[in-house]
C-alpha cells in the first residue's frame, strides 16, 4: 500500500511543464483505468448475470419436470407391468400342470425387464439432476468470485482517504494544462 501512496504522492512532484515522460510504476497508471473498467462491468454484467441465473433456473426447472415425468411413465409402466403380472399368476394357475416352468420363466422375465427399465430411468434421472447440480454449483462458484471481486475492489476504493484524492486530481489537472500548453 506504501507503493501506492508513493506513486500518488510522486504525480504531485511531476514538474509542471518543460518535459514529457512514461510513467512505468504500473500501480499509479493502471489503478484509476483498472477501477473504471470494472465499475463498468459490474454496471452492466448485474443485467446479463441475472438473465443467465434465471435462464438457468428455467432449464434446470423444465429438467426436473421431464424427470418426473418420466418417474410418472416409469411408475405407470410399474402398474401395467404388476397388472400383467397378475393376469400371468391366473394363467400360471390354470397351466400349472401343463407349463408351470415356463410360465414361471415368463414371469421372471417380466420381472426382469421392468426392474432394468425403471433402473434405466431412475439412472437417467438422477444422472440429469447431477448435471444440473454441477452446473448449478459452477455458475455459484463464478457469482461467488465475482462477489469476492466487488468486496477486494471496495476494500480498495475505501483506503484511498481525499486527501490522497485531492492530490491525484490537483495532478492530473496540472499534467492536462501542461500538455494543453505544450499542444498550443
Amino acid at each position: 500500500m506504501k507503493n501506492v501512496t508513493d506513486s500518488f504522492v510522486s504525480l504531485g512532484q511531476w514538474p509542471s511543464a518543460g518535459s514529457f515522460g512514461f510513467n512505468t510504476d504500473i500501480l499509479a497508471t493502471n489503478l484509476i483505468n483498472l477501477s473504471v473498467v470494472l465499475g463498468v462491468l459490474i454496471f452492466f454484467g448485474k443485467g446479463v448475470l441475472s438473465d443467465l441465473l434465471d435462464n438457468r433456473k428455467q432449464r434446470i426447472l423444465k429438467t426436473i419436470k421431464n424427470s418426473e415425468e418420466l418417474r410418472e411413465g416409469a411408475i405407470e409402466q410399474l402398474e401395467k407391468a404388476r397388472t400383467r403380472l397378475r393376469k400371468v399368476e391366473i394363467e400360471a394357475d390354470q397351466f400349472r400342470v401343463n407349463g408351470y416352468s415356463e410360465i414361471e420363466r415368463e414371469k421372471l422375465n417380466l420381472i426382469d425387464s421392468t426392474y432394468k427399465t425403471l433402473e434405466q430411468l431412475e439412472n437417467y434421472k438422477n444422472e440429469t439432476i447431477n448435471f444440473e447440480q454441477q452446473k448449478a454449483s459452477n455458475q455459484v462458484r463464478q457469482r461467488v468470485f465475482q462477489q469476492a471481486l466487488q468486496g477486494a475492489l471496495g476494500t480498495l476504493n475505501s483506503c484511498l482517504n481525499s486527501e490522497l484524492h485531492l492530490r491525484t486530481i490537483s495532478a492530473n489537472i496540472g499534467i492536462l494544462g501542461t500538455m494543453k500548453q505544450i499542444t498550443d
